[in-house]
């Protein structure tokens, strides 16, 4: 039986004086054997009787509102080892959100690090929660009274938790509307890591460094790292910090998305640090334009791998570190505009409306469907959408795309973002990728404006590279020389920064809204 939680138990023995956790947020260092024995005092102070426990029974949920941090880890170990479930908080949300979140999952116990203890405090407003526990050097020092009062000994529940039970529901990003919280199990979870593994070919000497936040699916690639006996270097993502800690801490491997790596490879003195020990950077969070992909493989010192996937299935295709260097070398450069082919554990298919495989073309555009171990169980207390998404095995991704002869998936766009222009359909991605040609180009997003004669235009989004310039007409140039008359951009607006969710993912919802708002577009 796979019990997450019981990871820190067997590295421990192993292991018991090496980094486990390294947080650099707080210039903590926590070794596998103090790991293991607060997982088991944190387990036992949630789930023990009172007054010296919580006494909250097993399923019962345990919200956490905290950016990367040690104890976030801790809860979520210890969460699984007792058979709770974990419901992490995104604290970049407005307290309205977080509290429609919080009602939805019903924890009996919430978190709160120390930083966001105000907006705990808002929070307890607005919501019916049992108990409230701070963390954090912020913090009232109720979660380290907690552990300090708890036995040490193995929970009681342990051996009986693990595979099919709930294990943490994480809250989607919400690009194409309301967040829904995806549950996932210690089995699904476990599946996931395994697509990592042969994805990422993790060794025992790698050093794993999360740049995104543990309220979302990045963490499940963290913890894995972390089943494998590295050490998880924790931090909150800046460019600059980001190289010094791979320098310092000899950082072997990380995930980042396109403007990750466009800011650390336009860090002054790029060239001067130290970042021989990377192997392998993965990215995702969207497509990656092929000239980012090109400028990556040569600043950085290791190889590339792409990960496509989502909070309901973690990671689902991967290009290879093989295509990459393939591909820069000539032989099929097309596919670095490609997630790759199916992972290990994973099936992936391209359908019709009816759930046909369309034609291995490389044309004809159907909706990517994906069956594995690793998809979510569902999705917290919608069994509409869940039977929805979730149909005889197979969930549905919502994400359009083709594939080739010899099935690498080209993503096109999500269902709810293509453009419509005098009866041609016209794809976002490919509009990006073409816009992404000019060199000023940091980022960009395209939707579709409403147009009366052509029903919608192309409008495209632009942030600039930081002291570079560029105007409309040198951005719809770039376009036309890659795409048809009919697909490039009609406006383009020059912006300081995209919408995103916590992902990375571009939330064209919000740049559609002002335009669609009134006309009902679905969004």
């Amino acid at each position: 039986m796979v019990n997450i939680g019981r990871i820190p138990e067997k590295w421990a023995a192993l292991t018991p004086r090496a980094d486990a956790v390294v947080d650099t947020t707080v210039g903590r260092r926590t070794s596998w054997a103090e790991l293991d024995e607060r997982v088991r005092r944190l387990a036992n102070g949630l789930r023990g009787p009172r007054p010296d426990g919580l006494a909250l029974q097993r399923g019962d949920r345990v919200a956490v509102l905290a950016k990367n941090s040690t104890e976030f880890q801790e809860i979520y170990f210890a969460a699984g080892r007792a058979g709770l479930v974990v419901q992490p908080l995104n604290w970049r949300l407005g307290v309205a959100e977080l509290a429609r979140i919080v009602a939805d999952g019903g924890p009996r116990a919430i978190v709160v690090a120390g930083e966001w203890a105000e907006l705990g405090r808002e929070l307890a407003t607005l919501v019916d929660v049992e108990h409230w526990l701070s963390c954090g050097p912020d913090g009232d020092g109720s979660y380290e009274d907690l552990l300090a009062a708890s036995s040490d000994d193995e929970p009681a529940d342990s051996a009986a938790v693990g595979d099919d039970d709930p294990f943490f529901i994480l809250y989607t990003g919400g690009t194409t509307g309301a967040s829904k919280g995806a549950l996932h199990t210690h089995r699904s979870a476990s599946f996931g890591m395994l697509n990592q593994t042969v994805a990422e070919r993790i060794v025992p000497s790698d050093v794993y460094m999360l740049t995104g936040q543990m309220y979302h699916i990045p963490v499940v690639l963290s913890m894995n790292y972390l089943r494998h006996g590295c050490p998880l270097v924790l931090m909150n993502f800046e460019a600059t910090r980001a190289l010094e800690i791979i320098e310092a801490e000899r950082v072997s491997a990380f995930l980042g998305i396109t403007t990750m790596l466009n800011w650390m490879m336009a860090v002054p003195g790029f060239s001067g640090y130290d970042i021989a020990s990377l192997r392998n950077i993965q990215y995702g969070g969207g497509p990656m334009p092929s000239a980012v992909v090109k400028n990556a493989l040569q600043a950085f010192p290791c190889t590339l791998i792409q990960g496509y996937g989502q909070t309901e299935g973690t990671t689902m295709c991967f290009l290879s570190q093989e295509d990459h260097h393939a591909a820069v070398n000539g032989i099929h450069p097309e596919r670095l505009q490609s997630c790759g082919r199916e992972g290990f554990v994973t099936s992936v298919r391209i359908v019709d409306v009816d759930g046909r495989p369309v034609p291995t073309d490389g044309a004809t555009v159907g909706q990517i469907v994906v069956r594995s171990e690793a998809n979510m169980a569902g999705y917290w207390h919608r069994p509409d959408l869940t039977a929805d998404t979730l149909r005889d095995g197979w969930m549905w991704t919502g994400d359009l795309a083709t594939w080739d002869s010899d099935r690498y998936v080209f993503i096109v766009d999500r269902a709810k973002d293509m453009i419509i222009s005098g009866g041609e359909n016209i794809y976002s991605v490919q509009v990006e990728e073409a816009v992404n040609h000019h060199p000023a180009v940091l980022e960009c997003a395209v939707i579709g404006v409403p147009d009366e004669v052509w029903g919608e235009s192309v409008k495209a989004f632009v942030v600039l590279k930081p002291g570079t310039s560029a105007t409309e007409a040198d951005i719809v140039d770039t376009a036309r020389a890659h795409l048809a008359s009919y697909q490039k951009p009609r406006s383009v607006e020059f912006v300081a920064a995209l919408p995103k969710a916590p992902t990375g993912k571009i939330l064209k919802r919000d740049l559609r809204a002002p335009y669609w708002g009134e006309q009902g577009r679905s969004v």
